[in-house]
């Protein structure tokens, strides 16, 4: 136990022993040489740019409609609403929109002159599809059929209750053995 105390400080000395041998003489040198490089440099500040002039604008609302109004707003939704891009709802559905596409798997090709076939395995069926038929529950028609996808175009209802048009593709899913 006496030998740890010893041995503890002897530890402490050590540094305490280093740190008198250093002396001043380094520590002047430092403050001679910033005391130098304060008297050299010259601080240079750039002048501010003129402020530049407001001009003021007058809203004159006399004999106009006013941009914020309700009224205007339902008009302007109005004009879109039904010019836009819909759905035919009057249309005869086809089997496969009775599945979402996540439930529809490409499993082939057939091509005859002219005409090339998607086969489309829904549950345990398997349908023939080619360009213009629609799939999925999202109105979607097939614009594109390759050996290895069917490329389809939606129609979705964004956030704002509007219908657009987006791409979605069924790839040709490898056999399981």
């Amino acid at each position: 136990m006496k030998s740890l105390r010893f041995t503890l400080r002897v530890a402490a000395l050590i540094p305490l022993l280093c740190l008198y041998g250093c002396g001043d003489s380094g520590i002047q040198e430092v403050r001679e040489w910033m005391q130098q490089t304060r008297q050299q440099t010259r601080v240079m500040v750039k002048p501010l740019p003129p402020p530049k002039s407001f001009q003021p604008f007058t809203y004159d609302a006399k004999g106009r409609v006013d941009p914020f109004s309700p009224d205007k707003l339902l008009v302007a939704l109005a004009k879109t609403r039904g010019t836009g891009l819909h759905p035919d709802m009057n249309r005869r559905r086809e089997p496969l929109e009775e599945y979402p596409l996540d439930n529809l798997q490409m499993v082939g090709t057939l091509s005859k002159p002219g005409k090339t076939y998607a086969l489309i395995q829904a549950g345990k069926s398997i349908y023939p599809v080619e360009v213009g038929n629609y799939m999925g529950q999202n109105f979607g028609k097939v614009t594109r059929i390759t050996d290895s996808e069917v490329q389809l175009k939606e129609i979705v209802q964004d956030a704002s209750g509007e219908w657009v048009e987006r791409d979605a593709k069924l790839e040709l899913q490898e056999t399981q053995k």
